[in-house]
């Protein structure tokens, strides 16, 4: 008994000296306030140190569903177990605003995370923006429009800049005209050339009738030589994005000597399980490495 009692306690004091992997979790945190309502994001903090890289995450849904809390944000938080900080954000869904109002309220999100970065233990000179589908689009357009005005908005800190310093993007859409290609060996590929498809109802018009509004959201067509560097993924059996969506995005960013690497997966689906690998997440974690280290 007296053994028994001795490594209770050896294994009690090993416990308590091994060093804490959960971050700490700063919830529900407003950001900016339209007229729609408060504007929340999630803060997640690795357990010791400071000041922490920042990585920032934008949640999926078709543009008119999804939370700040949803699984897919789960790879990146591991993050905070490499010494980064995570920040997942809300945004105006299109039952609420339309585009640009998602683009200004995430622009608002980078600009008040680094107007409270000394509150909070962070070093901002470098963000990764990162979303998958809905926020795989985000994220692409906050790594192409940096410094387009009418895209900036005038919601969180207005004086702080809004630009990132590295996108990763799971298979967001681009060219919405172009979504209804590509995607011809599915049995049901979603049609997005209707008046209420996702995107149809995010820019508030048939995607035929309004040809401008779609290029004015197509982060192509922002593309310059001072982008940031890309992380592209996309499934070959996506039926919701065709994964031609990547694949352009890539094309562009590389034409104008940026930056940009796209994996395509062979055989998976929109939003499939097979992105959260340990593949798909060294992947992430040496890009996030490569850009904020």
């Amino acid at each position: 008994m007296a053994l028994i009692r001795i490594l209770i306690a050896v294994c009690a004091a090993a416990m308590a000296a091994a060093p804490q992997t959960q971050p700490e979790a700063l919830r529900t945190l407003e950001y900016a306030r339209p007229q729609s309502g408060a504007l929340l994001l999630d803060l997640y903090l690795p357990p010791s140190g400071g000041p922490f890289p920042l990585i920032v995450w934008i949640h999926g849904g078709a543009f008119r569903a999804g939370n700040k809390g949803g699984i897919w944000y789960k790879p990146i938080l591991n993050q905070t177990r490499r010494g980064y900080a995570v920040a997942s954000i809300d945004y105006r869904l299109s039952g609420t605003a339309q585009f640009p109002a998602l683009v200004q309220d995430a622009k608002a999100a980078i600009r008040w995370l680094r107007a409270s970065a000394a509150q909070f233990h962070l070093n901002t000179d470098r963000i990764v923006v990162a979303g998958e589908s809905a926020g795989g689009y985000q994220a692409a357009m906050l790594g192409t429009t940096g410094g387009v005005t009418e895209l900036e908005g005038a919601l969180g800190s207005p004086k702080d800049s809004s630009r990132v310093q590295g996108v990763i993007d799971f298979f967001g859409p681009t060219d919405f005209l172009a979504m209804d290609d590509g995607a011809s060996s599915c049995k049901t590929p979603m049609v997005h050339r209707t008046a209420d498809s996702p995107e149809s109802l995010l820019l508030g018009c048939n995607l035929d009738a309004c040809p401008e509004k779609v290029k004015a959201a197509n982060p192509i067509t922002y593309v310059s030589r001072d982008d940031p560097p890309f992380l592209i993924l996309h499934g070959t059996a996506d039926c919701l994005v065709p994964h031609s969506q990547s694949q352009r995005l890539y094309d562009a960013l590389r034409a104008a000597g940026d930056k940009a690497d796209l994996h395509l997966l062979p055989g998976v689906g929109h939003a499939d399980q097979r992105f959260m690998t340990s593949e798909t997440e060294k992947w992430v974690s040496d890009f996030v490495d490569s850009v904020l280290r």
